[in-house]
């Protein structure tokens, strides 16, 4: 009765699961913020200087600037808008949503310096002689024309200034009212002008004792309208240099949705596919697990108010990477137990207690990676580390919990002892416990990987060698975000052809560096530009391409110091990062494993340059989410390999010979082999449908991932060992090895 009453608790258990998941993932789903490339929408980063050589850009200066902002975009009526003071002098503003994104830049960026001058520009009058939240836009009761209204606060001031230009000789008698005047502005320049700078000039023929004040001018009913909105929002305390933005437009984003949506219901379909296929009934208890788990990181990024970008997403799927790793080490031990002759339950708790070290350790250094990319990235290259970060605490919590509580219900109910095979070991695979211990095999044939490792070294310095020449010779194709300029992407319903992209610019006066066209039927165009497109021109260049091809462009911006920082900050993030791993591998494992794995990583890095070099396929600041996401993929890989080797030293108690560690070093990799593979194969099959499904704005991501997981494969199973190996093996006469004093962790049993 006790055995039934377990089965059916393990299917109360699931049935809550699936009730719980089916009446509200909609609405955890519908409640998170999209990023700008998942709705359309602009990011925009301001450098924020001083109005005047007495102003000392403060902390609490930013603060009220970023205020002054937050109620200019509320007038806008966007309600998810991102406003993030960085560094000293800098400022974020994320609008994802906006429709109209010529108006909301000009209403962020307009200091809104409101003065009153006479046509000698002096100051009469400012922003602070006006009543806050007055102005409204209004219509002349003679013309019917659009029109500026607000309240001034002193009459008698007024008066006192109207006075004094009315006694002025025509035409000299206008009162000048300027929004943002600079030094160097004059009315008599920009009286010449077709558009002048000033909003309005009007005759003041006798004083005017009154607060009423109407501005006139060229309006249309909407810039009235935007020109009482920034004055009543106030103006702001600094003056906003724009160093980089970006753009996408609405269509372009939902299509990228979509798209990636499906990629990712594709991929994680097809690993719970092959979990059940290959690990037959603990499969499903996997699959079960991890769309709990995809359940949980979206409840939590939502609950965290995270924005959920592309890369984001592309993070989620490497997160069920994680995931299914930790569940094929902890299956694979438990097969490892009953093929030694051990039950069903003794099999399931010594596969549960030799896993976790391995789980937490290969975890732990990838989630380092994880956190220094928080730490140094910006942007969507943040809210990819954001994701990635709750994708590995909740991985391995359902891993280590979720999996073993509902297998375990299976195991402890006893239905499993006579089903070895719903563990996915036959019969025939079962040894006799008084049998002798053969050398390990690996699809029933004895291979012999170590013996081979001079041709690995040799392939690997050819590997070397060719990555070398070709970054000196060609280099890195950098992006946007690394050299400054401008990128656009014009998205068409029907094929595109450079002629015709190219003709384009030049109606506009723009000429191009570069136009590659690409999408299945070449609807997507990317144009790179040398140097920084003004404001004005990227207004042009989305206005021009909609109207042409009923889509806004996707428009980035970036000036030289933004593309030397984000350098600057990506070596730092993988020095710091390959630092602590060091320092966390030496002390959980030795130094010598820690310098290992970190040549390790650095060849996987590598590759990745390379094959981005040979190629041209153009970096950018994804590409480095992707490196620093290897690093801590690569290194996860590495130590599985390391912890068997630990552990099978361990049984030898002590290794004083060249030769026993040669044999130790073999039988890990034969035991870490299927592992390491079916992690592999499962992460790849995500990656490969982001590449092949998902939006062509993460293709180059998606690529930098899938040659860093088999350079990852390569240099953990058949390199890093080695290079151990021959390293260390070096000093076993002298020092033999001896791990049994190292403290092991072993995880909570169910």
């Amino acid at each position: 009765m006790k055995k039934r009453g377990r089965i059916v608790a393990f299917f109360l258990v699931v049935l809550a699961l699936a009730g719980i998941i089916g009446t509200t993932v909609t609405g955890i789903t519908k409640d998170i913020n999209l990023g700008l490339d998942l709705q359309g929408g602009f990011e925009v980063l301001y450098e924020v200087e001083p109005v005047d050589e007495n102003q000392e850009v403060t902390r609490g200066l930013l603060e009220g600037t970023v205020q002054t902002l937050n109620d200019r975009v509320n007038r806008l009526g966007i309600s998810e808008a991102v406003i993030n003071i960085e560094g000293e002098d800098r400022i974020r503003v994320q609008l994802a949503g906006v429709e109209n994104q010529s108006q909301a830049r000009e209403l962020l960026s307009t200091s809104a310096q409101l003065s009153f001058r006479d046509v000698f520009d002096n100051e009469l009058l400012d922003g602070s002689d006006v009543t806050e939240g007055s102005a409204t836009q209004d219509f002349d009761p003679q013309t019917n024309a659009p029109i500026v209204t607000l309240q001034l606060k002193d009459a008698a001031k007024f008066g006192e200034v109207t006075t004094q230009i009315s006694q002025m000789p025509s035409p000299e008698n206008k009162l000048v009212i300027w929004m943002d005047f600079q030094e160097g502005d004059s009315y008599a320049a920009e009286a010449m002008q077709v558009e002048p700078k000033f909003v309005s000039a009007p005759n003041v023929g006798e004083p005017l004792h009154t607060t009423n004040v109407m501005i006139s001018g060229n309006f249309t009913v909407e810039s009235a309208q935007q020109l009482a909105d920034i004055i009543n929002s106030g103006s702001l305390p600094v003056h906003m240099t724009e160093i980089f933005s970006t753009s996408v437009g609405a269509q372009f984003g939902e299509q990228a949705l979509n798209e990636t949506i499906l990629a990712g219901i594709v991929g994680i379909g097809l690993i719970l596919l092959f979990m059940i296929f290959f690990y037959r009934f603990s499969g499903l208890i996997a699959a079960i697990n991890l769309t709990f788990y995809v359940y949980l990181v979206l409840l939590v990024f939502e609950l965290l108010n995270g924005v959920l970008t592309l890369s984001g997403i592309a993070a989620l799927i490497l997160g069920v990477g994680m995931a299914v790793d930790a569940n094929v080490i902890t299956f694979e031990r438990i097969k490892e137990e009953l093929r030694t002759g051990k039950s069903v339950k003794a099999a399931f708790k010594a596969g549960n207690k030799n896993s976790f070290t391995t789980i937490l350790d290969a975890n732990i250094t990838t989630l380092i990676a994880a956190v220094v990319l928080f730490i140094f990235g910006t942007s969507s290259v943040k809210g990819f580390a954001t994701m990635l970060i709750i994708s590995i605490l909740i991985s391995f919590l359902t891993a280590v919990l979720g999996t073993r509580i509902l297998l375990g219900l299976w195991v402890q109910s006893g239905y499993l002892t006579k089903r070895k095979t719903w563990l996915g070991v036959k019969e025939s695979q079962i040894k006799d416990i008084a049998e002798v211990e053969e050398e390990p095999k690996l699809f029933n044939k004895k291979i012999n990987f170590v013996k081979h490792r001079k041709k690995y070294f040799i392939g690997t310095m050819i590997l070397v060698i060719i990555g070398g020449i070709s970054l000196t010779v060609f280099q890195i194709n950098p992006g946007v975000d690394f050299t400054s300029g401008s990128r656009v992407e014009v998205v068409s319903d029907t094929s595109l052809t450079k002629e015709e992209v190219e003709s384009g610019f030049d109606e506009l006066g723009l000429e191009a560096k570069s136009i590659v066209l690409s999408g299945e039927n070449n609807e997507l165009g990317v144009i790179r530009f040398d140097n920084v497109l003004s404001e004005d021109k990227v207004e042009e260049v989305q206005v021009y391409f909609n109207e042409k091809y009923g889509q806004d462009p996707s428009v980035s911006v970036v000036s030289p110091i933004v593309g030397q920082e984000l350098v600057k900050n990506a070596i730092y993030a993988v020095a710091i990062a390959s630092i602590f791993m060091i320092i966390y591998v030496t002390v959980r494992f030795e130094f010598f494993f820690a310098i290992t794995a970190l040549i390790a990583l650095l060849h996987d890095v590598f590759i990745v340059l390379t094959v981005f070099s040979i190629a041209q396929i153009e970096f950018d600041i994804t590409i480095v989410a992707a490196i620093l996401t290897i690093v801590g993929y690569s290194i996860n890989n590495t130590i599985v390999i390391f912890d068997r080797i630990r552990e099978n030293i361990r049984r030898n108690k002590q290794v004083k010979s060249f030769k026993e560690l040669t044999k130790i070093v073999n039988k890990s990799i034969i035991d870490s082999f299927i592992r390491t593979m079916n992690t592999s194969i499962t992460t790849l099959i995500a990656i490969l449908a982001f590449l092949i499904l998902g939006a062509s704005s993460i293709g180059s991501f998606a690529i930098a991932l899938a040659v860093g997981i088999l350079a990852g494969t390569y240099s953990s199973l058949l390199l890093a060992s080695q290079l151990w190996l021959v390293w260390r093996g070096k000093t076993v006469k002298n020092k033999p090895l001896d791990f049994t004093k190292k403290k092991r962790v072993d995880g909570p049993q169910v």
